[in-house]
């Protein structure tokens, strides 16, 4: 589990890649103190597995299966990716829970300096529409980030000097892709809605907004 907060940058060293598969040495620009084999660190948001380390780099491998769903395939030697170890039980929750399972790779359609921050622009796949609200949150390579505004398939975040100066937020450029983790809690209240909206529609019960919500449905799930 994660929190969205970038403790580094790491420089990637080298990709040994076999067939469909890849694995990455990378050297955080701040020293990792009691680095761990086995140990996991999101990477650009994605939850990786340290396999070793030595000279204050570390080694993980990803699977077809991360690289298939992740922007990591994207990546080069020379590049730098954010970096972020595993919450520890009683360390500072700064940003919101997040998993560093990937759900999909957005792509930058929009950004323009407002002042000092920067507005970007974010196009996903619709079907993860229901899982962004206005004001809600959002990891974007694993920067735990505030949902300006959003629509069917898009959301605008702002970024704020302190955040550009400390994860890769200067390499972000027009048609860039993103790893995106939509929220955790969201994920749930989604699919508890998407069961329960097939039998309420089968009982004529529209519910608000058409989607089987009214006040019997929030009377037995304890809102009412």
């Amino acid at each position: 589990m994660f929190t969205g907060i970038i403790q580094c940058l790491g420089l990637v060293e080298t990709i040994s890649s076999a067939g469909s598969q890849s694995r990455f040495r990378i050297h955080p620009l701040v020293p990792f103190e009691n680095l761990q084999d086995g140990e996991s660190i999101a990477v650009n948001g994605a939850c990786l597995s340290v396999e070793c380390h030595d000279s204050g780099a570390f080694c993980a491998y990803a699977s077809q299966e991360t690289l298939s769903h992740t922007n990591l395939g994207d990546l080069h030697p020379g590049i730098k990716v954010n970096l972020e170890r595993a919450l520890a039980m009683g360390d500072r929750l700064g940003g919101h829970l997040v998993s560093g399972h990937v759900d999909c790779v957005a792509t930058i359609s929009e950004m323009e300096k407002r002042g000092e921050s920067l507005r970007f622009r974010i196009a996903f796949p619709r079907e993860f529409a229901t899982q962004i609200i206005n004001r809600g949150s959002v990891a974007l390579d694993g920067i735990s980030l505030t949902v300006t505004a959003c629509g069917d398939n898009y959301l605008d975040v702002n970024i704020i000097p302190d955040s550009q100066l400390r994860t890769n937020v200067f390499s972000w450029r027009r048609g860039g892709r993103l790893n995106m983790e939509t929220d955790l809690i969201g994920k749930y209240v989604d699919r508890i809605l998407r069961q329960k909206r097939p039998d309420d529609q089968k009982m004529g019960r529209s519910g608000l907004c058409g989607q089987g919500i009214d006040l019997e449905f929030l009377r037995k799930n304890g809102f009412a």
